[in-house]
C-alpha cells in the first residue's frame, strides 16, 4: 500500500478479508469480539484529532452499502452448504383388502430409495459454489475500494478548501498590512514599521491556515466573526480615511481605496468558501456512516509519504490483486466447474433401496384332493420380506447436456476476453495516473521555486514604494500572483494525493 494503515486498525480490515470458507457463525463471532475490542478506540478517536486512516476504518465498520454488500457475499458463501444428496424417496403403500399370496396376506408395503450422482458430481457442485461465493467476495472488496477512495477524495477536497481559507486569510493580511502602508505614505509618516508588517505578512502565509485546521470542522460561526473583525478593521481604516483630509505624503488615496476594495472582495470570498464547507462535510458523514451534522476535523497540513521509486512494482501489485482481475478469475474457474458438472450430468445416476412387504398368516381353505385340488389354498405363513433394489437412470437424451457444456465454455471464453480487456485498461489507467503524479510532482518543485521568487520580488516592491513612491500597480499585480501561485500550488497537492488515492483503489486492500 502507498499509503499504510496503522497496526492498531489491520486486524479490522483483516474482518472483511475472511476466507471464503469459514462458517457465516465464525464471521459473526468474529464480527462481535472485534467491536468489543475496538470500540473504546472509536470512542477515543472521536474525542481527538481524526486521521484520515481513522475515517477510512469508521467507513469500513458504519457504511450502509457497504454492510449490505459483505451480507451479499455471507449469502452467497451459504450456497456451499446446500450442496447435498437429494432426498430419499420413501413409499408406503397399505392394502384396503388384502392381498392373497401363497405366503400369506400382503397387507401393505414399504420401500426407501436414495439416488446418488456419478462420482465426483457433489465435490465439483461445491467448489462451483465456492468460486462463485469467492467472486461476490471480490466484488464487495471493489465496493469497498470505491467507497474509500471516496471518503480520501471528499476528505482531501475539505483538506483543499481549509487551506484554501488559510491561503486567503493569509493574503488579506497581506492587503491590510499594504493599506496600512498605503495610509502611511498618504499622511506622510515614518514607513520602516509598515513595510516590516507587510514582510511579516508575506513570509507567513500558513499561519491563518493552521488556526482554521484546529475548528471544530464547521467552521460557519469561526467565519463570520472573522468577518466580523475583517469588517470591523476596514470600517477603522475608513474612518481613518475620513479624517486625514487631503494628506500630506507622496502615497495617493486611490492606492488606499484600490486596497479596500480587494479587502471586502477578499471578505466576501472567505465567507463564501465558509458556506461551501456544508454540502462536502454532509457528503462525508454520509461515507462515513455517520449524521449529516458531526463536526469533521481535518488536518490542514500535507504531508505525502510516498516513497521514491514506488511505481517500479506497482504495476504487477494492481495485476496481480486487482479486486476485478480476481473476480474474473474467479468466475472463469466457476464456469469450467459448470462445465464439468454439465459433463457429469450426462452420467448414469444410481438408485439404491429397500422394499419391505408386510404380510399376515392366512388360515388353510379348501378339501386336498377336491374339485381336482382347484379349491384348495394351503395356509400361508405371513412373513414379512425384504427386498433389496437398485435402479439407474439412463441419460440418452444429449442434446441438453452438449448444450450445457457449449453455454459453459461460451461463457468462460467471453470471461477470458473481459479479464484481456480489463488488464489492457488497468494498464493504461495506471500509466495515465502516473503521468498525472510525475507531473505534479514537477508543478509542485516549479511553484514553489516561483512562490520563493515573488515573496522577494513583492518585499522589494513594497520597500522601492515605501522609499521612492515606485508604482503601486506593480505591487498589487505582483500580490495577485503570489495568490495564484499559492493556490495553484495547494491544488496541485491535492491532486495529487487524489491521484495516489486512485493507484491504490488499483490495488485494492
Amino acid at each position: 500500500m502507498l499509503r499504510p494503515i496503522s497496526p492498531l486498525f489491520l486486524p479490522y480490515f483483516n474482518l472483511f478479508q475472511l476466507k471464503p470458507n469459514l462458517s457465516s457463525l465464525k464471521k459473526t463471532i468474529c464480527l462481535h469480539i472485534i467491536s468489543i475490542l475496538f470500540l473504546p478506540y472509536f470512542n477515543l478517536f472521536q474525542l481527538n484529532a481524526q486521521s484520515l486512516e481513522n475515517y477510512l476504518l469508521l467507513a469500513s465498520e458504519q457504511n450502509s452499502a457497504l454492510q449490505s454488500s459483505f451480507k451479499q457475499y455471507q449469502a452467497a458463501l451459504e450456497k456451499t452448504n446446500q450442496v447435498s444428496l437429494e432426498n430419499p424417496q420413501l413409499n408406503i403403500g397399505v392394502f384396503t383388502r388384502p392381498m392373497e399370496l401363497l405366503m400369506g396376506n400382503q397387507r401393505g408395503e414399504v420401500s426407501l430409495m436414495q439416488m446418488f450422482p456419478w462420482f465426483g458430481m457433489l465435490k465439483t457442485q461445491k467448489d462451483e459454489a465456492t468460486l462463485m461465493a469467492e467472486a461476490k467476495y471480490e466484488e464487495f472488496r471493489q465496493e469497498r475500494n470505491v467507497l474509500l477512495y471516496q471518503v480520501k477524495e471528499t476528505y482531501f477536497q475539505l483538506q483543499q478548501l481549509e487551506n484554501t481559507i488559510g491561503i486567503t486569510r493569509a493574503n488579506l493580511e497581506i492587503l491590510k498590512s499594504l493599506e496600512q502602508l498605503a495610509i502611511i505614505r498618504y499622511q506622510g509618516g515614518n514607513t520602516s514599521e509598515a513595510v516590516s508588517s507587510v514582510s511579516t505578512a508575506v513570509r507567513r502565509p500558513n499561519r491563518a491556515g493552521q488556526a482554521s485546521g484546529t475548528n471544530d470542522g464547521m467552521g460557519m460561526e469561526g467565519g463570520s466573526a472573522s468577518g466580523t473583525s475583517a469588517r470591523r478593521q476596514s470600517s477603522g481604516s475608513s474612518s481613518a480615511m475620513s479624517t486625514m483630509g487631503s494628506g500630506g505624503g507622496s502615497g495617493k488615496l486611490t492606492d488606499v481605496l484600490r486596497l479596500q476594495v480587494q479587502i471586502k472582495a477578499l471578505e466576501s470570498d472567505l465567507q463564501q468558501l465558509e458556506v461551501d464547507k456544508r454540502p462536502l462535510q454532509v457528503r462525508f458523514n454520509q461515507l462515513v456512516g455517520r449524521e449529516k451534522n458531526e463536526s469533521v476535523i481535518i488536518e490542514s497540513q500535507l504531508q505525502s509519504q510516498k516513497a521514491l521509486g514506488w511505481e517500479v512494482e506497482m504495476l504487477e501489485q494492481i495485476l496481480a490483486s486487482n479486486p476485478m482481475l480476481l473476480m474474473l478469475e474467479k468466475e472463469g474457474l466457476a464456469y469450467q466447474k459448470q462445465g464439468e458438472m454439465a459433463k457429469l450430468e450426462g452420467k448414469p445416476m444410481v438408485g439404491l433401496g429397500l422394499n419391505y412387504m408386510v404380510f399376515s398368516p392366512r388360515a388353510e381353505m379348501g378339501v386336498p384332493g377336491g374339485m381336482g385340488g382347484m379349491d384348495y389354498m394351503p395356509a400361508g405363513m405371513g412373513s414379512n420380506m425384504v427386498m433389496p433394489m437398485a435402479t439407474v437412470s439412463l441419460p440418452i437424451y444429449r442434446k441438453k447436456y452438449k448444450a450445457m457444456e457449449t453455454e459453459s465454455k461460451l461463457y468462460w471464453e467471453a470471461n477470458e476476453r473481459q479479464k484481456e480487456d480489463l488488464q489492457r485498461n488497468l494498464e493504461t489507467e495506471f500509466e495515465t495516473i502516473l503521468a498525472s503524479i510525475k507531473d505534479a510532482d514537477r508543478k509542485v518543485r516549479l511553484l514553489e521555486e516561483q512562490i520563493e521568487l515573488t515573496e522577494q520580488t513583492l518585499e522589494l516592491s513594497v520597500t522601492s514604494y515605501a522609499s521612492e513612491g515606485s508604482s503601486f500597480e506593480e505591487i498589487l499585480s505582483i500580490q495577485r500572483e503570489l495568490l495564484d501561485f499559492r493556490l495553484n500550488l495547494l491544488n496541485t497537492k491535492i491532486e495529487r494525493e487524489i491521484q495516489f488515492a486512485r493507484v491504490e483503489t488499483l490495488v485494492g486492500v
